[in-house]
């Protein structure tokens, strides 16, 4: 076994590591509250989920439409990042974090290997396996396994696992929660069989971590807290300095710590100003790496999930409802802004326009997922037909959803809205959707037009849609962030991953 040492940069990263890893966890469990159930189906379907964290039921009666935002959960600020039902801004820590975590991790596994150190984790036999077996059985017999200057089997192989391994498989199934990566590359969820077994093994690895950290600390006390520390710390290998070494470390944890509480704090009392912050620090590497794919979606008819949930409940307006009541004869579709000839399109002539379909999968930002038929007409034939003018880049998407009396909690007053981008509008996929599974677009899934973007995550797709304006900026619309639900909870225009 080779002799240890711990240089700097090692003891660098392996601080580093910790803050980031923790920031990860909780801002992750900020995600799960949204969704607090895990499945090995995309159906997703209820009853089906292997595990829960809320004790709501979904009631068996009609009596009330049952959203999947009535299942959120409000994480309490002492285990999630922030807590209190704020997905947006954890979503924001979580992807910082990564990106750190992700750097970390790179420096760390480059200079491994550029100075040796690699030897000291990497299995040279396997012979290791024997050894790590019998070091196990030491321990649960409350023996210690000592090996004076290096690892013994046991714990090269659990950090070979931790490194190689875990990371790795965590970072993948991380990908596998991006709807723009799958919706270019569908094949790739068939590694994990489907996006939600990719979510609940994302948490398994979340679990790991955590036990490795809890067992990591353990050992450090039970092999002697003075040379483990002093080795961790300052890098000493003789006559270690407990006082130092401890002074250090404890101050390192409360630097930690107080990371964490800042970073909670600020986001609760300034949201809008973490949500800046974070966003340009993580769209610009969002975009790059998210925003730009095609949709090469393509499910079978057997794949169309027997349950799609529904995200938002019907509009509660005397117009909308006069509407539905006559199966939207009288609806019209207002096409302005910056184009060259605005429109205005019934429902039946919307019909008559080319019609398009498609079985793609829906990924809710919340985390659930369904598969469904899509029919309707593509967003570019409408752009084709308003002739945008030269200074046009954004759609705006306008819903006759008053969210101050369709919103669970409340999360702000004004009409849902959404944008996308013309480079988004113009994608084959990209659909003004009036049908699904061959029906005519059931209210509760946003009748009589929904929009259909299936390389972005579900909330970009607004339902119950009233008009289209074309736009050169967003900033004069609304609070300026670009949609509702970036306006009043904090979301990312950027909806790729």
């Amino acid at each position: 076994m080779t002799p240890l040492d711990y240089p700097i940069w090692l003891r660098a990263t392996h601080f580093f590591n910790l803050l980031l890893l923790t920031l990860a966890m909780r801002s992750g469990l900020e995600i799960l509250s949204a969704h607090p159930k895990l499945y090995w189906n995309d159906d997703c379907r209820p009853g089906s989920e292997w595990i829960t964290f809320t004790r709501k039921k979904q009631p068996q009666h009609d009596l009330e439409l049952w959203t999947s935002r009535d299942e959120e959960e409000a994480f309490s600020s002492w285990i999630a990042m922030p807590g209190h039902k704020n997905l947006g801004l954890g979503r924001h820590w979580h992807f910082l974090t990564d990106i750190g975590w992700l750097s970390t991790g790179i420096v760390y596994v480059v200079l491994l290997f550029a100075t040796g150190e690699w030897r000291r984790l990497v299995p040279m036999s396997w012979s290791i396996v024997p050894g790590a077996w019998r070091a196990l059985l030491e321990y649960l017999s409350f023996h210690l396994v000592r090996t004076p200057g290096a690892y013994n089997p046991l714990q090269q192989l659990t950090y070979f696992f931790v490194v190689f391994l875990l990371a790795p498989l965590t970072i993948l199934t991380g990908m596998a929660m991006s709807p723009s990566l799958v919706a270019r590359f569908p094949r790739y969820l068939k590694l994990f069989r489907g996006r939600q077994a990719a979510r609940s093994l994302h948490f398994l690895c979340l679990c790991a971590f955590a036990a490795f950290l809890i067992v990591h600390v353990l050992m450090v006390f039970l092999h002697g807290i003075e040379q483990e520390l002093a080795l961790i710390v300052l890098g000493q290998t003789h006559a270690p300095q407990l006082g130092l070494a401890l002074a250090v470390a404890l101050l390192g944890i409360a630097a930690i710590v107080a990371v964490h509480i800042a970073g909670t704090q600020f986001s609760l009392r300034r949201p809008r100003l973490v949500q800046r912050r974070t966003q340009a620090l993580i769209d610009p590497l969002r975009k790059l790496l998210f925003g730009r794919g095609l949709s090469a979606q393509a499910y079978p008819r057997s794949a169309i999930s027997p349950y799609f949930r529904v995200n938002g409940r019907p509009p509660n307006d005397p117009g909308y409802e006069a509407m539905a009541r006559n199966r939207f004869q009288t609806y019209e579709l207002e096409v302005g802004g910056m184009v060259e000839k605005p429109l205005r399109l019934s429902l039946n002539e919307l019909r008559a326009l080319p019609r398009h379909t498609q079985i793609t999968k829906h990924c809710c930002i919340q985390g659930w997922s369904a598969v469904a038929e899509w029919g309707g007409v593509e967003m570019g034939r409408i752009l084709q037909l308003c002739h945008p003018l030269p200074g046009a880049r954004y759609v705006m998407l306008y819903a006759f959803d008053d969210k101050s009396s369709s919103e669970p909690d409340p999360g702000g007053p004004g009409y849902y809205y959404g944008s996308i981008s013309m480079e988004l509008a113009r994608h084959p996929q990209t659909l003004l959707a009036y049908e699904m599974n061959g029906h005519p677009l059931p209210i509760a899934h946003g009748a009589p037009l929904r929009l259909r973007v299936e390389t972005q995550l579900g909330f970009v797709m607004v339902k119950f849609i009233r008009a289209i304006e074309l736009v050169a900026e967003f900033s004069h619309i609304g609070l300026g962030q670009g949609g509702w639900r970036e306006d009043h909870q904090y979301y990312s225009p950027e909806a790729g991953l």
